[in-house]
């Protein structure tokens, strides 16, 4: 870590993104609290709501980002949703109608659907040794843990002193932080990609991930992770004032036990990769997640507190172990110019995942309580599990022999030998306009 520090721009860029998920967590806390002001036991389906809300944006403007941004500088893109994010939440502590927030939630994540695939496709530029990536995947992740444990105790502290209300300005004083930072670093501008029709880079990142057999793992497990996460975050508030009988403290807690199971994923994943495949430490994520959600249906069923803290360990620590390793397999997976639509297209489809469980979880643990809402959950994690299992082959190699038939690029081909009928050669594999499909291997 210190070595990615002595990076200028990736140590402005880790402390703005540190500074903005502080507080976004103390924002995390005080939606919840807030939701169950405004609507009492049925915080859950309130917050389920909101939630889905953050995801339709999530989905629908990310790849619209995707295509401009290497039409648009980063950094402007950046900058400007910080300003907008941090605009909005100052004007949550005012609201008194659910609709209310529903409409700001829409605004708030609007500028983080722009914010974070832009941040995601910068950090292969600036840290393109691979290594160094990786460990700046696992820093990131880890920050993000970091806020899920330090935010909920910090926000546990200042409730003892102020009202829930004040945490939204933490997170305003986060954003704003986040914008400074961002415009003193240096950005790399981003390589323009060859296709010209906006309808094309519109969908390039979406064809690459269905053409691309580890990227197809990649969305199994997202639905793995979203199954399985969503948990912490639409039930934890219910779980701890209702199922348990706790404090608004006791919430924040929880958070920081979910927390504290994905930081000790994001610290143990570098050295897991050094010693096994990318697919093997992610589906070891996936088991992890089925036995936090079917731990999750125990305790519905015998509610206490120290079960309470083990499941929302493990429910950090599965799709942590998921999350943190899927930033590699996008750069893996893609090339240069493609990337940026590739971490738009990821941002978008792993939010979809979150589009349906947020409502599922919301509304059916509102009307039919938790076990049955965990229930379904379990089902949708289980037969995740197993379809990433079966669409991401083992031993999937990076770089083998394949024919071309000729139509492809003559740079391309410049290297291949020509047998009288079709050009044949060895390279890294990633679907681009020489490659519109994943190609079979020959000998």
């Amino acid at each position: 870590m210190r070595i990615l520090l002595q990076n200028r721009a990736y140590r402005r860029l880790f402390v703005a993104q540190m500074l903005a998920l502080v507080g976004t967590g103390l924002a995390t806390v005080a939606l919840g609290l807030l939701a169950y002001e405004l609507a009492g036991e049925r915080a859950g389906e309130v917050l389920g709501t909101a939630l889905a809300i953050k995801m339709v944006a999530y989905v629908a403007i990310a790849p619209v980002v995707g295509a401009w941004a290497d039409r648009v500088p980063r950094k402007v893109l950046m900058v400007g949703a910080d300003l907008v994010r941090a605009a909005v939440v100052l004007m949550l502590p005012v609201v008194t109608q659910v609709w209310q927030v529903y409409l700001l939630i829409a605004l708030l994540q609007a500028a983080s659907a722009t914010f974070t695939p832009t941040f995601q496709s910068v950090l292969p530029d600036v840290l393109p040794d691979e290594d160094d990536y990786t460990r700046a995947l696992s820093a990131s992740q880890f920050a993000v843990s970091a806020e899920n444990i330090l935010s909920p105790l910090l926000a546990a502290a200042l409730l003892t002193v102020v009202a829930f209300h004040s945490l939204f300005l933490g997170t305003t004083a986060g954003f704003l932080c986040s914008a400074a930072l961002v415009v003193g670093a240096v950005v790399p501008a981003g390589r323009r990609s060859t296709h010209d029709r906006f309808r094309d880079r519109l969908v390039v990142g979406v064809r690459i991930f269905a053409a691309t057999p580890r990227l197809r793992g990649v969305l199994a497990l997202n639905m793995v992770v979203a199954a399985c996460g969503v948990i912490a975050l639409v039930s934890t508030v219910n779980v701890g004032r209702d199922l348990l009988g706790g404090s608004q403290t006791d919430v924040a807690l929880l958070l920081a036990v979910s927390g504290a199971g994905t930081a000790v994923a994001a610290l143990s994943a570098p050295w897991l990769l050094r010693r096994h495949t990318e697919r093997s430490v992610m589906l070891a994520g996936a088991a992890v997640s089925v036995a936090a959600v079917s731990g999750a249906l125990v305790l519905s069923l015998v509610p206490g507190p120290g079960l309470a803290a083990a499941v929302w360990a493990l429910v950090g620590a599965g799709p942590g172990a998921i999350m943190v390793v899927t930033g590699r397999v996008v750069r893996r997976s893609t090339g240069a110019r493609d990337r940026p639509a590739a971490f738009a297209a990821q941002f978008s489809l792993s939010h979809a995942c979150w589009l349906l469980t947020y409502p599922l979880t919301g509304w059916v643990g509102s009307l039919a309580g938790f076990t049955t809402a965990w229930a379904v959950l379990a089902v949708l994690v289980a037969a995740a599990s197993v379809l990433a299992v079966r669409v991401w082959p083992r031993g999937l190699p990076e770089e083998f022999r394949h024919v071309h038939d000729g139509s492809e690029d003559e740079d391309h081909l410049a290297h291949a030998e020509w047998d009288g009928a079709v050009w044949t050669h060895t390279h890294r594999i990633v679907i681009d306009d020489n490659h519109t499909r994943w190609p079979t291997p020959v000998h």
